[in-house]
């Protein structure tokens, strides 16, 4: 059962789905044809219907031109949510690289191993 949220706005999402093929002047049977469902799928899209597959709308998309629209459904670039919880979870300050040579130091001791990394004093690995 969907909400009343999610409802207006694959209804909205039909309504645009519509008006674009309108434009295109492109029937709902040569729209089925091309994305290869019946055109009572398209008709059940256009209306809004949640039980329409994600596959068939990025099919329907397709042959509308529109497919980069889906790719930026979910932009995480304007995630303004994400972006902040993110931000709250970084570390408050970084580890210096001679922090991290006696870490690996006191490592090595502990394995029984005194044989350092081949890491060059610049921070280059090897």
């Amino acid at each position: 059962m969907s909400s009343p949220k999610s409802n207006a706005a694959l209804e909205r999402l039909g309504h645009d789905l519509r008006s674009a093929r309108l434009r295109r002047r492109v029937a709902v049977a040569d729209l089925a044809a091309r994305a290869g469902t019946s055109p009572s799928t398209i008709a059940r899209l256009e209306k809004g219907d949640p039980g329409v597959a994600v596959g068939t709308l990025a099919d329907v998309l397709v042959s509308l031109g529109l497919i980069e629209n889906l790719a930026d459904l979910v932009d995480i670039r304007k995630d303004d949510l994400g972006l902040a919880l993110t931000s709250e979870r970084l570390p408050q300050r970084g580890r210096s690289y001679a922090a991290r040579l006696r870490k690996q130091e006191r490592q090595g001791d502990k394995d029984g191993k005194n044989e350092p990394d081949d890491v060059d004093p610049n921070g280059v690995a090897f």
